[in-house]
């Protein structure tokens, strides 16, 4: 499904999008927020999903919001996080952490 921007704000000088698909659930731009601090958003969120706090955060989010997520997976993640060898993205987070349909 086609993610739909509903609105911007204006935050520090930098536009961040905020997205819905049924006008009551929002999301904003992680993406957008990470422009703030680099020219290479993808490598903020990367570092930023490195962090354990950050992992224990999204397995709560995912088990209270998506009915498809894989627990068991989240475990292995939540686990590794914050050692120095330890990566994440978001798309290996979707391709492993949610059942495929």
């Amino acid at each position: 499904m086609e993610k739909i921007i509903k609105d911007t704000i204006y935050a520090a000088g930098i536009d961040i999008g905020i997205y819905t698909r049924d006008f009551e659930n929002e999301f904003i731009s992680l993406t957008d927020i990470a422009r703030y601090k680099s020219d290479e958003p993808a490598a903020v969120i990367q570092n930023w999903m490195r962090n354990r706090d950050v992992i224990e955060f999204l397995g709560l989010w995912e088990k209270l919001h998506n009915p498809d997520f894989k627990p068991l997976e989240f475990e292995e993640f939540r686990k590794q996080a914050g050692a120095n060898a330890f990566t994440m993205s978001p798309k290996k987070w979707i391709e492993v952490t949610t059942k495929r349909q």
